[in-house]
């Protein structure tokens, strides 16, 4: 298959395209005043501790406070956690430690794309540990962002620090070496872990990425001489800087195409900003010289997007329904707890029987579903509704496709088997937030319920109202010589029409005429009554 990287990067936004075989896969976007912020290390302070939970909120300096649970924590007291700081620490001055935090490279966030031998589970490590014995509010924390905010949710933080480079993952806070899963040599594997073993300095951890393969030892030599001054600089920035301070800021999203991407994924990278062109360039004649001449300047006249069709991908990736090439169709729909998704015959009837237009049906649908979840994103809970299909075979058939449809994808997902009505669970792991999160927000009139009230429920309201203000004064007479109405033009046409009996009825029981005004400015449901007193 082929890959390729296509970046659209303006003065406010920057939008990177992963392409298979010419097809959009994945979508990664960043603006100025993006969320996005994984990877980034602060320096924060505890401003609750909640035993209950096992877990805290720590203040990082944006809207919402981050959330850590005791697993992401350093089980230690304050005074060995601060002792921790000083042995590790660099000099005060910091004059011997890389200036500009662009030099470094900053926390690996695609761990599902470098598969790797992981230390034992933080929650299994921090068993005998309690929130509140190591963490107290008011107390100074360095955090590193796991997880970036989405929707009312804040920032996931973690105090176990990790920082990679061009072959390998540094972690601080852990004496765990591993190698990436994906070098496949028993010989190279113990080579590396041997090697990284006897380079390293004092009892830091390492994940030996796929690109360390057949690597001679010089370039390792320097790769960990780089990581342990970058963390010396972030300790140094730490014990300066007031609280809440970003002490370490993720690459650019073009820089992380490059290297979570151009390196493990894509055989080319084009890129529409000579600027961003230029600086791909530096960062690869550092990191990578050899991916230099995958690197293309586009400077056509059409805009990068429009000149490989994804535009109309991207918008077809904010449609609630989705139409599938033999008729049918898959509708998305996403809630406070899951997204569900429907799948549909639609206007496909098929040729033979109804079983096997099913079946087709499902197994269509299964494509568009794993790459329309992977375009959009979309992480948690997901709820697929195939249609109901009466022979277990065929309903196997369906399970292994999608089994297989969701390889491609990088994030890690779990299928459960179809249940008896037809139903798959699964989920799949979400980092950030979704493509619609991202590009849309709620509908201002249906305040995100996906629903307006009926035109028809809108003329029983205003009937209802009308009688409301009215009953105190049926009996003694409205004062008033009319009533008038000020509604929206299709709730005015709708009185007028066929609900014109409303009006009637009402005219009839308060003994007044009703008079009706269509205001282009009204909202569907909003209408005005008041009273005329007088004539003229």
């Amino acid at each position: 298959m082929y890959k390729q990287i296509v970046i659209n990067a303006t003065e406010h936004e920057t939008r990177v395209a992963l392409l298979e075989d010419g097809n959009i896969a994945e979508l990664f976007i960043e603006r100025k005043d993006d969320s996005d912020i994984a990877g980034n290390v602060f320096k924060g302070r505890v401003q609750r501790v909640l035993p209950g939970m096992q877990a805290a909120f720590v203040d990082i300096g944006l809207n919402q406070a981050a959330f850590i649970h005791v697993g992401d924590v350093i089980c230690e007291n304050q005074r060995e956690f601060e002792h921790f700081f000083a042995e590790n620490g660099a000099d005060e001055t910091g004059d011997d430690l890389p200036k500009p935090e662009s030099d470094g490279i900053p926390p690996y966030k695609d761990s599902a794309a470098e598969p790797a031998e992981e230390p034992r589970d933080r929650q299994e490590i921090s068993r005998d540990c309690h929130i509140e014995e190591v963490l107290t509010e008011g107390q100074e924390i360095m955090v590193q962002v796991a997880k970036s905010p989405i929707g009312t949710k804040g920032a996931r933080v973690t105090s176990h620090v990790s920082l990679p480079g061009r072959f390998l993952v540094l972690m601080p806070t852990s004496d765990h070496i591993g190698v990436s899963r994906r070098i496949e040599s028993e010989t190279e594997r113990n080579r590396l872990k041997d090697l990284i073993l006897s380079l390293r300095d004092g009892s830091v951890g390492y994940i030996v990425r796929t690109a360390a393969e057949g690597v001679e030892e010089e370039k390792l030599v320097y790769e960990i001489s780089f990581l342990k001054n970058l963390w010396e600089n972030i300790q140094a920035k730490y014990r300066r800087a007031p609280v809440p301070s970003l002490l370490h800021q993720e690459l650019s999203l073009s820089l992380r195409a490059v290297r979570d991407l151009l390196v493990h994924e894509a055989e080319k990278l084009i890129i529409d900003s000579r600027t961003v062109y230029q600086s791909i360039l530096g960062f690869l004649e550092t990191f990578m010289p050899s991916l230099k001449d995958s690197v293309e300047l586009y400077e056509g006249a059409e805009p990068i997007f429009d000149a490989f069709n994804l535009e109309g991908d991207i918008s077809r990736a904010l449609k609630r329904k989705v139409w599938l090439k033999s008729g049918g169709y898959i509708v998305i729909e996403h809630t406070e707890a899951l997204v569900a998704i429907d799948v549909n015959t639609g206007r496909y009837v098929g040729k033979h029987n109804l079983e096997e237009t099913i079946l087709k049906t499902n197994l269509e649908a299964v494509k568009e579903i794993s790459y329309q979840i992977r375009l959009r994103d979309i992480g948690g809970i997901i709820i697929i509704d195939f249609i109901d299909m009466g022979k277990k075979a065929n309903q196997e058939k369906v399970f292994n496709a999608l089994k297989e449809a969701v390889k491609r994808d990088r994030s890690k997902t779990h299928i459960l088997s179809m249940s008896e009505i037809g139903l798959i669970q699964m989920t799949r792991k979400r980092i950030k937030q979704s493509l619609t999160r991202t590009l849309c927000e709620p509908c201002f009139y249906c305040e995100g319920e996906g629903y307006l009230i009926s035109r028809q429920t809108i003329c029983y309201n205003i009937y209802r109202e009308i009688l409301r203000e009215a009953a105190p004064n049926i009996k003694t007479g409205m004062t008033g010589v009319k009533l008038t109405i000020r509604v929206n033009p299709e709730i005015a046409e709708l009185l007028h029409g066929e609900e014109n009996h409303i009006i009637l009825s009402l005219e009839r029981i308060i003994g007044k005429q009703i008079i009706i005004y269509p205001n282009v400015k009204f909202h569907m449901e909003e209408f005005d009554i008041f009273e005329i007193l007088k004539e003229g």
